[in-house]
């Protein structure tokens, strides 16, 4: 008898989709497309002679425990270097405090398992990060949201919904994924203030704070929340529940990311862990604290910098140069990504096909609202295509508006 497979599925797979994202880059696969949809970093300078050369010292000094299991925690030394430089903005972290995961991603996933239950109330910013809402839909979470606007998320409107019996809230500070905005100092101060004053843990992802390549470095939600709560630095008992990646300034393949939290946190998420994949590759971990622990490294992210501002530049003056009356932008001081807005009428999704047509690519935003939103958005990828072509793309793009004003 052949098997009937939709009755056996469990409940919580109707709570999965597919990443619009993913399903978009089959689309954009062709040659001819100009793809500003994906988040990739720019591959070109990914440390290929790096990456040999510490393959090689793994191989030949260590190469019978980088390719043997390991444990569930992650590779000893690459979890003491994540505690050392956070460390360096007084946050007292310890190797105990961090956990290796696989790529950051799979933190939200463990976030979801360990503390969503079906029903219960997360708050995230709006939009926000697709991912975050795939990891979470699955455990039948809610969503309260809060708009931003170009310093962030609106801290007002997130005193009027954070004591309604929220479980976390789910905030990216830096360079923002999909609106390219930064939360300003003073918005994060008192973020941190009103999360300790109501009780609400704050999860922080934080993939691209290294690529700041415009305006003063601002502190962490987690630096500013152990400030106000331990500002001697005894030991980290936070509020925040900080995770970052090695993806954006080494290379996204690696899969290597970290979570830093309170040891209680890191002994649930260890445990989900073991259930998941019982630990992340030991060799990756070893490359990863190769390469992480150079001297080459600083230029290496200034380099990225340095390019990654070229290229959002290039962007900003042909949006400028090409796109019609009543067209908005955000205009992004670090990361890979902005938002641009269109005129009222123009739907995204509708004219995917149409930017199809002109060879041109894009994410619309609808995909990006927890409880839905404007038609008329779409976040648009920055890092991945060199000036001269995003120069082209972003004419193509505005070709596709106007055939929508007509």
């Amino acid at each position: 008898m052949q098997t009937s497979w939709d009755h056996r599925y469990a409940h919580r797979t109707t709570g999965m989709t597919s990443s619009a994202i993913r399903e978009l880059l089959k689309v954009t696969a062709q040659p001819d497309i100009i793809s500003f949809g994906g988040g990739f970093p720019a591959a070109e300078l990914f440390p290929i002679e790096q990456v040999k050369a510490a393959c090689d010292k793994i191989l030949t000094e260590n190469g019978a425990k980088a390719l043997q299991y390991s444990q569930t925690e992650g590779y000893a030394p690459l979890r003491e270097l994540i505690a050392q430089n956070v460390c360096k903005y007084g946050i007292k972290v310890t190797p105990d405090n961090v956990l290796i995961t696989t790529g950051s991603q799979q933190t939200l996933d463990f976030l979801g398992r360990i503390f969503v239950n079906r029903g219960d109330r997360i708050l995230t910013e709006c939009p926000t990060y697709l991912g975050a809402l795939q990891a979470w839909n699955v455990y039948g979470a809610e969503y309260e949201t809060v708009d931003l606007d170009d310093d962030g998320m609106k801290i007002d409107m997130l005193e009027q919904v954070i004591n309604t019996n929220i479980k976390f809230m789910y905030v990216l500070p830096n360079f923002h994924n999909p609106a390219g905005v930064t939360l300003s100092l003073e918005r994060r101060r008192r973020l941190v203030e009103l999360a300790d004053h109501y009780g609400v843990p704050i999860v922080e992802d934080d993939p691209y704070g290294q690529l700041r390549f415009e305006g003063e470095h601002l502190p962490t939600l987690v630096d500013l929340d152990d400030e106000l709560r331990d500002p001697d630095h005894v030991s980290y008992r936070g509020n925040v529940i900080y995770t970052s990646t090695y993806s954006k300034i080494l290379a996204p393949g690696l899969r290597i990311g970290w979570v830093i939290a309170p040891e209680e946190v890191i002994r649930k998420m260890v445990m989900a862990k073991q259930g998941a994949d019982l630990q992340s590759s030991t060799f990756d971990q070893f490359l990863a604290y190769e390469l992480a622990s150079s001297d080459w490294l600083k230029d290496h992210i200034a380099n990225i910098r340095k390019v990654y501002r070229e290229r959002r530049d290039a962007m900003l003056q042909a949006f400028e140069d090409f796109m019609p009356e009543g067209t908005t932008w955000t205009r992004p001081q670090g990361g890979l990504f902005l938002w641009l807005t269109l005129p009222e009428g123009c739907n995204t999704l509708e004219l995917f096909p149409i930017a199809i047509e002109e060879k041109v690519a894009y994410v619309p935003g609808a995909s990006f609202y927890p409880k839905g939103g404007p038609s008329n958005t779409m976040r648009l990828n920055f890092s991945a295509c060199n000036p001269e072509t995003i120069r082209i793309g972003v004419e193509r793009l505005s070709r596709m508006v106007k055939r929508c004003m007509k």
